[in-house]
């Protein structure tokens, strides 16, 4: 416990302070490159994602990390000594966006392991995350990638949970003045997000909210049933998990007021809340969420293949990204999943679940919402990476189109991020974050999985290249576990 402080003194002592005590936040728009070789992706179908439309056999040129052309394929020369990619019959779109992850460093795992964390993301096409529950160290790695110093996606970093009760990597906030105190802390840090998670009460959230407006940094995270969503939507908070909204759709006459949101879902006598769902409910609170103007990143595929899909250990030990998961914490994570799984709720109640919240989503999509997509992981077994494109097909079988689904993952958290000059689109200027594609992700939202290759600020990596990489850094994963004593 002692080392592991000094190697967080040491981290935030490594993040360079301006002038008025506050520490840096790199920009968007600033960064370095990972490659300053020019790169022409020849005869590519290009997906902008600007609109929904393909431009067809098309040369897009990247230099210095930068898009600096994109023309029809006749009309490009290539510029003498550019390395060629042939895109033929291929789809270049955006890299992905991941607005709710994690580390395993978040638990007692050793924070040496990031770095091959990060490069599991971008071998799966996820070019930019944000991690939801920030630590020094993750204010470092933020700095290194920026720098160009580590291969990794950009880091926007939420601060320390605050929360009302001890948690890991948590500000304790129990009255309006340790909320005070810990939205300046964490904004003095130099963190990009106040986390909100649970046990929260509405004088310290209301202070929460007042003084991040105040001092200018966003409030992102949970709900607790004790604020509601309605003061939520007013405080025009960015909300994690649909949490709170299983709740604004009981019928008012239902004798149960809680539900199964956030970690409600846990609670078996909870479930039973869905037997009293008035779904005519759902399209008022969708409108009220699209008017109230909020981001809402709903980690459909978390909760709906955790809680509500039952799957056999040898399906879950089949999945691509389960040789990832440390040995050690398998047990752990296991034993949850047993709890949970030994008399579950009824699958009537679980298949209503995954409906009511997909009607939910679509809802607001349908009124002019704005979503994002999370994986929250890694939670339970499912890894970062893979489970962006699980989330992916989650938004498409919720009834969005694969455009809005593919727009939740790439200008859409863009916006919100306030970087949509920098990236989230395909468009001269802008950062070569990109993927190249086998086939129309327009036609099947599977398709981003079918890749040839991810480039990252201009540096380009073949879908041969990440699987070696890959293989070569599961083992470490496996051996992993224990936190620095």
């Amino acid at each position: 416990m002692i080392s592991k402080c000094i190697v967080m003194l040491t981290a935030l002592l490594a993040v360079a302070p301006v002038a008025n005590g506050q520490r840096r936040v790199p920009s968007a728009n600033t960064f370095m490159p990972y490659s300053r070789q020019i790169v022409a992706f020849t005869n590519v179908n290009v997906v902008p994602m600007d609109r929904e439309r393909v431009l067809r056999n098309q040369t897009v040129v990247v230099r210095d990390g930068r898009i600096v052309q994109i023309a029809n394929a006749a009309k490009v020369k290539v510029p003498k000594g550019a390395q060629r990619i042939d895109g033929q019959g291929k789809y270049l779109i955006p890299g992905l966006i991941d607005m709710h992850t994690h580390l395993f460093s978040d638990e007692d795992f050793p924070d040496s392991l990031a770095g091959d964390e990060l490069m599991v993301m971008l071998a799966n096409g996820v070019t930019t995350i944000r991690l939801m529950i920030g630590t020094p160290e993750h204010l470092v790695l933020r700095e290194k990638t920026a720098k160009g110093e580590m291969l990794a996606p950009t880091l926007y970093v939420a601060g320390p949970q605050l929360t009302g009760k001890q948690s890991t990597n948590a500000h304790v906030v129990t009255s309006p003045e340790d909320a005070r105190r810990a939205v300046r802390e964490s904004k003095i840090a130099g963190y990009d997000f106040i986390k909100l998670t649970t046990s929260i009460t509405p004088p310290v959230y209301e202070a929460v909210i007042e003084t991040a407006k105040e001092i200018g940094i966003r409030v992102v995270g949970h709900v607790d049933l004790q604020v509601g969503l309605q003061r939520a939507l007013e405080a025009g908070q960015q909300i994690e998990h649909l949490d709170s909204y299983m709740e604004a759709v009981l019928k008012d006459d239902s004798p149960m007021k809680v539900s199964v949101s956030d970690y409600g879902v846990w609670r078996k006598p909870n479930w039973e809340s869905l037997d009293h769902v008035d779904e005519r409910k759902i399209a008022e609170v969708a409108r009220a969420t699209a008017k109230a103007g909020i981001y809402t990143c709903p980690t459909l595929t978390f909760f709906k293949l955790s809680f509500a899909v039952e799957q056999s250990d040898e399906e879950i030990r089949a999945r691509s990204d389960y040789r990832f998961f440390p040995l050690e914490l398998r047990k752990t994570r296991q034993a949850a999943r047993q709890r949970f799984w030994t008399n579950p709720p009824s699958a009537g109640r679980r298949e209503r679940y995954v409906r009511v919240r997909n009607q939910l989503l679509k809802g607001i999509h349908d009124a002019g919402g704005k979503i994002m997509t999370g994986s929250d992981t890694p939670e339970l077994f499912l890894l970062y990476g893979w489970t962006l494109h699980r989330e992916l097909k989650s938004l498409v079988e919720a009834g969005l189109s694969p455009y809005a689904a593919l727009k939740a993952a790439t200008r859409t958290p863009a916006e919100f991020l306030n970087a949509l000059d920098a990236f989230g689109t395909i468009k001269q200027g802008k950062r070569a974050d990109l993927i190249l594609l086998e086939a129309n992700p327009l036609d099947n939202i599977a398709n981003t999985e079918h890749r040839a290759g991810v480039m990252v600020r201009g540096r380009w990596l073949s879908e041969a290249e990440l699987r070696r990489k890959l293989d070569e850094i599961a083992p470490r994963f496996q051996a992993a576990g224990g936190a620095e004593k």
